[in-house]
């Protein structure tokens, strides 16, 4: 059955209200699974897993991977994986270990670095928060807490434009000078960055260890327009991609195989990380659930050449302003439907074969789909799909929903295609491939 389109972006919504960071994304997650009867699997426990289960673990609580196991699914000669990937981490500005620089007045700014390759100019003149997590003592005991300080406590001014002549209206910032935020204006002494986080974790300042802080921008996300055609809000890419994919892992029940669904940390800065794409994590998570159901390692080897990803990573929609900087052909727009992105560089892991699976259950399924490549003289980006193909290799398919101002502070995507990305990821939890090799798969 379609799903409601209001309603999935009001979840959409919803979800980036509650996700500022990484790893509140993967808290939100977990409450989520474990409120649909998951059970969580520590990854430095034993691995108690049969079918019918569900289950899921996380690690460094920034990426997740969750799976159900079908009651059909260790059938022999059937035994394989469908799978959902994306990520939770958006471009931001990391706060340094010493975080505060004094300046004029005695003025405080915060010194931070970037994360990942953002607009700059869209973080400019707005109010600014902080969240992350904060490593604290707690006893004999180092307790990892979750922060996210909703006041706004800091802003990135701009230089005036009579004082920016010749270059006001495009400023070239410089990331160590301009994109300092303003803390204080020298009310606060140099310390309060630290007593703020540390009220806000619960514990005495000397107490702080370590933290993992960003900034947050806090316009509320929205549905917007006279007919109500956009939503926009801070991360869309990729939490648009990460709810809709965990609401049809949730949504579908699918008997014959193990269903997965996966959220990287770090796909941002290259995901080469113990938490990225790049990681042993699906991998690891993928072979101890094999191990758990008595699959041998041949067993659990034929498996992985019989399974399928979907990378689900936001595409670039048609810029209304700017049509020109589109392929001729290969382009999608807002409120089309999912995206199907290739490139010959590889730098998505979409071939024939995999875009063959995925057309052929949308079209079974009768759900819209559209294209996306880069024009010929661009390089364009890259994504988790084939990172992760470098730890778990399985005919895999890069997917997006369509968006504007992709890594600006504020993005903008169209309100239709939440609901149908997760009907066309239903379609592919629901679907039952038997693949044979690269020469063909039935559809069950």
């Amino acid at each position: 059955m379609p799903t409601n389109e209001k309603e999935a972006a009001a979840g959409l919504v919803e979800f980036l209200r509650a996700c500022p960071t990484a790893f509140h994304a993967v808290a939100e997650v977990r409450a989520r699974l474990d409120a649909a009867g998951f059970t969580y699997l520590p990854e430095q426990a034993p691995w108690d897993v049969v079918p019918g289960g569900r289950y899921y673990t996380v690690r460094n609580n920034s990426s997740v991977v969750a799976w159900k196991v079908g009651a059909d699914a260790c059938a022999d000669g059937a035994y394989h994986f469908q799978m959902t990937a994306s990520h939770a981490d958006s471009p931001t500005y990391k706060v340094k270990a010493v975080p505060e620089l004094v300046g004029e007045g005695g003025s405080l700014r915060l010194d931070v670095e970037a994360y990942g390759g953002m607009i700059d100019h869209t973080w400019l003149d707005r109010p600014l928060g902080v969240a992350g997590r904060v490593l604290v003592r707690a006893g004999s005991r180092v307790e990892s807490r979750l922060v996210d300080i909703r006041q706004d406590v800091c802003l990135i001014p701009s230089v005036a434009i009579h004082l920016e002549r010749g270059s006001g209206l495009a400023p070239q910032l410089n990331r160590a000078v301009d994109l300092c935020p303003l803390f204080s204006a020298g009310e606060l002494a140099t310390g309060a960055f630290d007593e703020m986080v540390a009220e806000a974790a619960g514990c005495a300042p000397a107490d702080v260890l370590a933290r993992d802080l960003l900034l947050v921008a806090h316009e509320e996300p929205r549905v917007w327009g006279r007919a109500g055609e956009f939503v926009s809000g801070a991360r869309l890419d990729d939490l648009q991609c990460a709810y809709a994919a965990l609401s049809a892992f949730l949504a579908t029940e699918n008997p014959r195989c193990v269903t997965v669904y996966a959220c990287f940390d770090n796909e941002e800065v290259g995901s080469g990380t113990k938490q990225g794409a790049l990681s042993t994590l699906l991998a690891d998570a993928l072979a101890r659930t094999s191990a758990a159901l008595g699959k041998t390692d041949e067993e659990h080897r034929r498996a992985i050449a019989a399974s399928m990803l979907v990378s689900c990573d936001n595409a670039h929609a048609v810029h209304p302003s700017h049509p020109e900087k589109m392929d001729g052909a290969n382009r999608c727009h807002l409120n089309g439907g999912l995206v199907v992105k290739e490139a010959a560089n590889q730098h998505y892991c979409t071939d024939a074969f995999s875009r063959a699976v995925l057309v052929a259950v949308l079209e079974r399924a009768g759900v819209p789909y559209q294209t996306f490549a880069n024009r010929s003289d661009v390089a364009g980006g890259s994504t988790l799909g084939n990172l992760s193909n470098v730890q778990v290799s399985v005919h895999a398919v890069d997917v997006g929903c369509p968006q504007l101002a992709m890594h600006s502070v504020f993005e903008t995507a169209g309100a239709r295609d939440t609901a149908l990305a997760i009907d066309a990821l239903e379609a592919f939890y629901d679907a039952d491939l038997l693949i044979d090799g690269s020469d063909a798969v039935e559809l069950a």
